[in-house]
């Protein structure tokens, strides 16, 4: 039953979930703007997205062959979370560029209210296709 909401709905089932966890880490950067040392932190979206849609990624993601392995992205951990470098050198090596980050996070909320938009409107289709009115 899943499968088939998830291929109803489209590729946007898969991305809010991941739009979401990318506002989370750009928000994060906000927050740690004046702390020493913090390394922005972003989504590598596209890849994200292809792992999501079973689509293989080039660039060799590792893959779980053993049941004693660790699963790439249980526990926390995350294949497709990166370290954003520095656009300006800091003194106290913190890489997070505020104006920077605002403007990444307008867009990606922009992004996800558009995600969201569609899949209200898939959901409000299907709910007047079995109310029928």
């Amino acid at each position: 039953m899943a499968n088939l909401i998830n291929a109803y709905l489209g590729v946007h089932a898969d991305a809010l979930p991941l739009r979401e966890q990318r506002m989370k880490l750009i928000a994060s950067n906000l927050s740690n703007v004046d702390t020493p040392g913090y390394k922005a932190q972003d989504l590598d979206f596209d890849a994200a997205i292809r792992q999501a849609q079973g689509q293989s990624s080039a660039g060799g993601q590792l893959q779980v062959t053993d049941a004693r392995h660790i699963a790439l992205g249980a526990d926390g951990l995350n294949p497709f979370q990166i370290t954003r470098e520095a656009s300006q050198p800091s003194l106290d090596g913190n890489t997070v560029d505020p104006d920077a980050e605002r403007a990444a996070y307008g867009r990606a909320a922009l992004e996800y209210r558009a995600s969201l938009s569609f899949v209200e409107s898939k959901v409000r289709g299907l709910l007047t296709a079995i109310t029928g009115q």
